[in-house]
């Protein structure tokens, strides 16, 4: 499971549409819905706020509007409420450690994305999250 701190502009169609599907998982696991995933790192960060909920239907708001972007059709009504979700604090080092996962596989699947996401100087947050220094989070298997 990767939920992106990165803005999913950056990521390729496969890329977009496994975040939706490993979000819709990650939301699952935090309404208790299903026993797999329950200490999954990815989850650590939402886990930490006080509306974990909350902040992953933000989270899917988010991919849900890259996707119209694109033309996909997400179902929307899998997404519940995210009333005044606060921002979740990502690290530099945290950014710069997605940044070089995301380019090893675009690298594979698009070029195109790849030469983009490879030139851009000044990377861009997926709405929920603000930029803070610091290294690769702890949660973050290496």
């Amino acid at each position: 499971m990767r939920i992106w701190s990165l803005h999913p502009m950056y990521l390729d169609s496969k890329g977009l549409a496994a975040l939706w599907r490993e979000t819709l998982l990650a939301k699952r696991v935090l309404e208790g819905m299903t026993k797999g995933y329950q200490n999954h790192p990815q989850l650590h960060r939402f886990k930490a706020t006080n509306h974990p909920l909350n902040h992953i239907n933000s989270y899917l708001l988010s991919v849900l509007e890259e996707a119209k972007q694109r033309g996909f059709h997400f179902d929307e009504s899998k997404i519940g409420s995210s009333v005044d979700a606060k921002f979740i604090a990502v690290t530099t080092g945290q950014l710069f450690y997605e940044q070089t996962h995301l380019l090893g596989k675009l690298r594979v699947r698009d070029l195109g994305k790849y030469h983009k996401l490879n030139e851009t100087i000044e990377l861009q947050l997926h709405p929920l999250f603000n930029l803070i220094e610091g290294d690769v989070e702890d949660w973050e298997i290496r």
